[in-house]
């Protein structure tokens, strides 16, 4: 139990770090590199601050653990979304090899957090019905 946090959270703090603050501070520190990632692939300007929006939010709701289920799986579906779609960006435009792995390990990073969530949740489901069934025994 106690490794599987350990990955989760080391995976969840890897993508909090990729997907979360590194575009929010390039929109706070450095707005004029916003766009320097989705310009060349020929998106429009207003693009890349709808991403960074949706990305923000999407990893609050992955790091905190008082979200519901629910939005952690629609946080961790739009982030894949975002991830599959950039390769497929980088595939059809510019095909460059490192541009295309970037966006694929870092959602292998996601996919690790995203497994290792479903097992803390199994197991943490587990305890509360060994602990219900175990409390229903004694009386």
């Amino acid at each position: 139990m106690k490794k599987n946090k350990i990955i989760f959270w080391i995976a969840t703090i890897l993508i909090v770090i990729w997907e979360g603050v590194m575009p929010l501070g390039t929109l706070l520190f450095a707005p004029q590199y916003m766009n320097a990632g989705t310009k060349p692939l020929g998106y429009p300007d207003y693009f890349a601050y709808a991403l960074i929006i949706c990305k923000v939010l999407g990893v609050i709701a992955i790091a905190i653990p008082q979200f519901p289920a629910k939005l952690k799986e629609w946080a961790y579906a739009g982030l894949t979304f975002s991830l599959l779609f950039a390769f497929i960006s980088h595939a059809c435009v510019d095909k460059n090899i490192t541009y295309m792995l970037l966006p694929l390990i870092v959602l292998g990073i996601l996919m690790l957090s995203y497994v290792y969530r479903s097992k803390l949740a199994g197991a943490s489901r587990a305890a509360q019905q060994d602990t219900y069934t175990g409390a229903s025994a004694i009386s």
